[in-house]
């Protein structure tokens, strides 16, 4: 080979190395810093896109306990609605139960009105997930109610009722059957709370005295008397549920503000929200019921107390009245409330009821 030849070929590197060009440390270093701030921006962003989606199921779920149901699951619902597409015939053979959840699923879909098309859209993984925050937002929900009616409902008692022993907001060990302002409210209609015998029966869970969810409490009652010849007069009227009901859906504050007789104002849009709000009551009957025991932590059984029965008691009174009567005094009371609403929303600060 010439030399000529010889000096045009390139010799092959030794290394890799050769190839590199030098550059300084701190040059290398504020690279790696850019990307790995540049990926962790990447992670924050796609946490804060999580996150808020965590916060929206969440925020959606606290309506299910307030609107929807108190107690049931919300793959129960589900249940019920996909069986019920299964059939390929009327079910004559369907239970009170049944009929429930299924009202249940339709009240859900009114009230989160995207949610039928998402779930069915969704991954299966997805669509759990999306179950498990909607449930924990629920759960939220009943809990923040429960522990936000706890003091409140004693300041209600000690300034309406002004009982002898005033009852302690944070003590709810001296509440149920032992606190006597309580206790009277807590009785059933059908007994004398001002009866030593009825008293002591009640509170030694004697036969003949045991309170069970199959009594209406005399707190459910306009001025916590009932009518024993009729027992639906002033049903569902007292200001204690009007007070829980604002306290729960506008703020604690405003819930001092419940006063006597008078009408509402005919707003369409008061109207429609009125309609929309007035199942909510339902839910505040069994919250306000568990804030004046002496229960310290939610549970479905208080004793011989059932909750569940007894929400589902009052469902109930209001969905499956029997007979043309009974139906007509569930749409004046179901329209008493939408008044009292009304006023609650849109109204001035003092509700005037009718």
């Amino acid at each position: 080979m010439s030399q000529a030849t010889a000096e045009g070929v390139s010799e092959p590197p030794a290394s890799s190395q050769s190839l590199t060009v030098a550059t300084s440390e701190s040059a290398r270093q504020r690279r790696k810093i850019a990307a790995l701030e540049e990926k962790l921006q990447s992670l924050e962003a796609g946490h804060e896109v999580k996150q808020r989606e965590i916060n929206y199921y969440m925020s959606k779920g606290r309506a299910i306990r307030r609107v929807v149901t108190l107690f049931d699951n919300i793959e129960d619902l589900i249940c019920e609605n996909d069986r019920r597409c299964e059939l390929e015939e009327e079910d004559e053979d369907r239970t009170v139960d049944q009929d429930r959840l299924q009202v249940g699923y339709i009240t859900l879909n009114q009230a989160l009105p995207w949610f039928h098309s998402k779930a069915t859209n969704m991954e299966h993984e997805d669509y759990t997930y999306m179950l498990k925050k909607l449930r924990q937002g629920a759960d939220s929900a009943r809990g923040d109610d429960t522990s936000k009616l706890k003091g409140l409902v004693a300041d209600w008692i000690n300034c309406d009722l002004k009982p002898a022993l005033p009852v302690d907001p944070e003590d709810k060990y001296c509440r149920g059957f032992v606190s006597d302002v309580c206790g009277r409210l807590l009785c059933p209609t059908e007994l004398d709370w001002n009866s030593p015998v009825v008293k002591a029966g009640i509170r030694d869970r004697v036969d003949g005295y045991v309170v069970t969810e199959m009594s209406w409490p005399a707190f459910l009652y306009e001025k916590y008397t009932a009518d024993q010849e009729n027992l639906e007069e002033g049903l569902f009227k007292s200001t204690l549920l009007l007070q829980a009901f604002k306290a729960i859906f506008t703020s604690p504050s405003s819930a001092r503000d419940v006063a006597g007789a008078g009408d509402a104002a005919n707003i369409i849009e008061a109207n429609r929200r009125a309609k929309k709000d007035v199942y909510s009551s339902k839910k505040v009957k069994t919250h306000l019921r568990f804030a004046l025991s002496s229960v310290t932590s939610w549970r479905s059984v208080d004793g011989d107390f059932d909750y569940i029965i007894f929400w589902k008691n009052i469902v109930d009174f209001f969905e499956i009245a029997p007979g043309r009567a009974s139906q007509q005094k569930v749409k004046r009371l179901l329209a008493w409330w939408s008044r009292c609403i009304r006023y609650i929303l849109d109204g001035p600060q003092l509700i005037f009821v009718s």
